[in-house]
């Protein structure tokens, strides 16, 4: 006979316990089941630095603690079927479960390009299985020239990560004219290459890959350009897709973007079944176009509307499309982007205004450790609403983008981003006087005046 449980959540990572913990917290008297195929769930964002910044894949696990601060059961198995008419969940081990309601945090899985040689040995994507990573730093310690194909944020911070080892020969080989492209303008897009390029990185830029060569094992990466680079070890980087065979197999309804369609409110188009995190389809906050973004953090935000509103809408917690707030660290360069860029502002006809200012992270700008911190502000020229920002500076930059984000998600204009009041602090900010986030909006709301 098949175990019952009220809320079963299919999947082990952020998205997924995160759902389980908020969902437990709002129906405490209901009970919740979490089904992961793997002993351990490793954390997706800390990934890049197995490398060197961890020395063991075994400490980017992420903890079982909240699942068992909760009482939230765990089961580890595959499931191979889920009934709707009867809801229940089918394991590969013949066990069966009854759910009432079911959340689905099924992930996403590495896209592999169809390029010739792409099977051979030494290549590898980014899996987010403890044992599949333990593998590939071993594979990395033992090579001296790495390709990675594809400069976005896992590609330049794997770049970044393994160029503190010694004895590396590293190149990244991305199809677009710069590094992270997709989410910053160029300006900022170049600070991170130079970062690199300090480091001893070199970048294919424009450049895509024709072929991987060798006999059983990749030897050489042939680019569009002509140009072969050796190669012992490529680490594929090109992007993910989401996980849809489970609910295509169910008859869930497939979003345009290839995504498991959900509305405001993470629900399929079955009222009882959820879906969250890189499995989910996303929309831009501002077009409501797909938006192929998958963050652990937007991920998260999901989940916690999903888990809140499981047996009702309790509260209006909707997601209303999905910022994409980035941050990452490159070298010494911290970057931040949330919402559109300049460049993606513009092909959707937005009419904008920039506001732009460089200032020092700390007051006097003359303390030990001071970095500048360069502001890029996107506004619509009319209604004066914050669009997007970019950021790049030291380690404060991580949270000040939060603060962007907050006030995009709130459609703040500028005049409340210019009187914004903040906490200041001669160690840990800009000065008052030059606030960056006020600032850089000052600048806008001046050429907002000087165009009308």
């Amino acid at each position: 006979m098949a175990e019952f449980f009220d809320v079963v959540v299919i999947g082990g990572g952020p998205a997924g316990v995160v759902s389980a913990v908020t969902g437990k917290k709002y129906y405490p008297k209901k009970n919740f089941l979490l089904i992961r195929e793997h002993k351990v769930s490793v954390i997706p964002c800390g990934i890049p630095y197995i490398f060197h910044s961890l020395d063991s894949a075994k400490k980017d696990i992420l903890s079982d603690e909240p699942l068992k601060t909760h009482d939230i059961e765990v089961l580890i198995g595959k499931v191979i079927q889920i009934d709707r008419d009867k809801k229940e969940v089918k394991l590969a081990n013949g066990k069966k479960i009854k759910y009432d309601k079911l959340i689905l945090a099924i992930g996403s899985e590495p896209l592999i390009p169809k390029i010739p040689g792409v099977e051979k040995e030494g290549i590898f994507t980014i899996k987010k299985e403890l044992e599949y990573l333990e593998t590939l730093r071993e594979e990395v310690y033992k090579a001296r020239n790495i390709v990675i194909v594809g400069g976005g944020f896992i590609g330049v911070e794997f770049a970044d990560e393994i160029s503190n080892i010694s004895g590396k020969s590293i190149h990244i080989v991305e199809l677009l004219p710069h590094c992270l492209l997709r989410a910053f303008d160029e300006e900022f897009c170049i600070l991170a290459e130079e970062e690199l390029r300090k480091k001893g990185v070199k970048l294919w830029l424009g450049r895509k890959v024709v072929s991987f060569e060798g006999g059983k094992r990749v030897s050489e990466v042939k680019l569009s350009g002509g140009e072969t680079i050796p190669a012992d070890l490529v680490i594929l980087s090109i992007g993910a897709k989401p996980n849809i065979k489970m609910a295509e197999d169910m008859g869930l309804w497939i979003g345009r973007g290839g995504g498991i369609w959900v509305d405001e409110y993470m629900r399929t188009s079955d009222p009882s079944i959820f879906a969250v995190g890189d499995c989910a389809e996303k929309r831009c906050f501002f077009t409501r176009k797909h938006l192929p973004v998958m963050l652990a953090s937007t991920a998260t935000a999901e989940a916690r509307v999903a888990g809140s509103n499981l047996f009702g809408v309790k509260v209006l917690r909707e997601i209303k499309g999905t910022i994409a707030v980035f941050s990452t660290k490159v070298g010494e360069q911290v970057l931040g982007s949330a919402g559109l860029t300049q460049r993606k502002a513009e092909e959707e006809n937005f009419e904008v205004v920039i506001g732009e200012t460089t200032v020092p992270d700390k007051h006097p700008a003359t303390l030990h450790g001071t970095k500048k911190i360069r502001i890029k502000l996107i506004f619509s020229r009319l209604s004066t609403t914050i669009l997007g920002g970019q950021i790049a500076g030291g380690a404060s930059v991580g949270e000040l983008i939060n603060v962007v984000g907050m006030a995009i998600q709130k459609r703040a204009p500028a005049v409340e981003l210019e009187t914004f009041q903040m906490a200041t602090h001669p160690w840990l900010t800009s000065p008052p006087t030059l606030y960056p986030l006020v600032a850089a909006t000052m600048d806008g709301t001046r050429k907002m005046r000087d165009i009308s």
